[in-house]
C-alpha cells in the first residue's frame, strides 16, 4: 500500500506516521508539505520525524501535479491553515488551501486511480450548538474562515465519490496532547503550559463553552482507519471522530489539569465576552464504525504526555503564548522576516 499524505510536516501529521508504522510497517508512505513549520521540533535531540517516510516532497498544495499521485492508494489531506486567528488574518490563503486546494487534488486523486481520500475535517463546523449534541446530521454554523473551508470541503467533495473513489471526511473533536511539533495555541496544551510554567491557568474566557477534545494520537488512529480499514458504508461519508466521554466545558478542563499536576491556581476572566463557539458533539457512528480503532486514551494519560514533554523539552517560557509554539506567532514571523508573503507563499 502506498499512503501520499498533504501537510505532513505539521503536529498530527508525525504522529500520524508513527500510527501508520505500527498499523501498517509495510506501507510505502510520501509526505507533500511546503515546510512552514519544518523547525518547530519539541523533540531531544532534534530529529526530524520525516526520517520515517519513504519520500517527502517540499512543495505547497496550491502547485501540487498529479505526477506525485503514480501508484498512490490513499490520500490523507492534512494541508490546512489550521486554526481560526491563522484563518482570520490569513482568510485568502485559508480558503485556497484549506478548500479550493482539497478539492482539486481530490480530483487528480481520482483521475489517477486513487482508491481512498481522507479528509481532516473539525468539529468546528458545528460553532454555536448549545441545544443538544451534534450529530453528522446535525446543522452546521461555521462561525469563522476556518470551518467555512471545512464545510465546504465536504459538500463539493461529496459529488467526487463512486464506488472507485471512496472519500471519508473526519470532523475532528480539538486536537491535544503530545507531538514531534507540539502545538500550544489548543486549549488543553495551552493549560498544561500555563500549569507547568507558570503555577497557574488563566482561562481567556469565562470559562462556560463546551469543547470536544481528542488525543492527537488517537487522531493518527482514526487516519489509518479511514484510509485503509473503512471497508463498509457508503462511498463518502462523514464522521465526527473523538469520544462521548470527552466533551468538557473549558473551566471544568481546567480544573482537571490542576488537578492531574497539582499546585496550580485556575483564573477565569469573569468579565470576559461570552466565546459564541460552543457546542457538544456526539460520536457515536465513529464508535461504532471505527471499533478498536476509537479514541482509547485518557483525558489524564493525555495530560501527563504533554506535561513529561514540554519537562524533557526544559520548557520554561513563561510567556509561552508569544512563542514559536505558537503556529501564528512563528508565522507572523516568516512574513515579518519575508521569508513567506501576505499570500503565505516562499518568497
Amino acid at each position: 500500500m502506498h499512503i501520499l499524505i498533504t501537510g505532513n510536516m505539521g503536529y498530527v501529521g508525525p504522529v500520524l506516521v508513527q500510527q501508520i508504522r505500527h498499523h501498517l510497517p509495510n506501507t510505502k508512505i510520501t509526505g507533500f508539505d511546503n515546510g512552514y513549520f519544518a523547525p518547530c521540533l519539541t523533540n531531544q535531540p532534534a530529529v526530524m520525524p520525516e526520517t520515517q517516510l519513504d519520500h517527502q516532497i517540499f512543495g505547497d498544495v496550491r502547485q501540487f501535479e498529479s505526477e506525485h499521485l503514480k501508484d498512490v492508494d490513499a490520500v490523507i489531506y492534512l494541508a490546512a491553515i489550521s486554526n481560526d486567528p491563522m484563518g482570520n488574518l490569513y482568510e485568502k490563503a485559508t480558503d485556497e488551501i484549506n478548500h479550493l486546494c482539497t478539492l482539486e487534488i481530490a480530483r487528480q486523486a481520482k483521475q489517477a486511480g486513487v482508491k481512498n481520500f481522507v479528509f481532516a475535517s473539525s468539529c468546528s463546523v458545528y460553532g454555536l450548538a448549545e441545544d443538544s449534541s451534534r450529530t453528522e446530521n446535525s446543522k452546521v454554523n461555521p462561525l469563522t474562515p476556518y470551518a467555512r473551508s471545512k464545510v465546504q470541503s465536504e459538500r463539493e467533495l461529496a459529488a467526487l465519490a463512486d464506488s472507485d473513489f471512496r472519500i471519508t471526511c473526519l470532523r475532528f473533536a480539538t486536537a491535544c496532547g503530545p507531538s514531534p511539533r507540539l502545538r500550544l495555541d489548543l486549549v488543553l496544551n495551552d493549560f498544561v503550559t500555563d500549569a507547568l510554567v507558570n503555577g497557574t491557568i488563566s482561562i481567556l474566557s469565562d470559562g462556560s463553552p463546551w469543547r470536544p477534545l481528542i488525543d492527537v494520537r488517537d487522531m493518527g488512529t482514526a487516519l489509518v482507519w479511514a484510509s485503509a480499514f473503512r471497508n463498509e458504508g457508503p462511498n463518502f461519508d462523514i464522521f465526527n471522530a473523538g469520544s462521548n466521554e470527552w466533551n468538557f466545558q473549558v473551566k471544568d478542563l481546567a480544573h482537571t489539569v490542576g488537578s492531574v499536576l497539582g499546585n496550580t491556581t485556575v483564573s477565569i476572566n469573569q468579565d470576559a465576552a461570552p466565546d459564541k463557539r460552543s457546542y457538544q458533539v456526539d460520536f457515536s457512528k465513529f464508535a461504532a464504525a471505527a471499533g478498536s480503532f476509537a479514541p482509547q486514551r485518557s483525558l489524564e494519560d493525555t495530560i501527563s504526555a504533554v506535561r513529561d514533554l514540554l519537562l524533557h523539552c526544559h520548557f520554561q517560557e513563561s510567556d509561552f503564548r508569544e512563542s514559536d509554539w505558537i503556529r501564528l506567532c512563528y508565522l507572523r514571523q516568516l512574513v515579518q522576516t519575508k521569508h513567506l508573503d501576505s499570500e503565505l507563499k516562499w518568497i
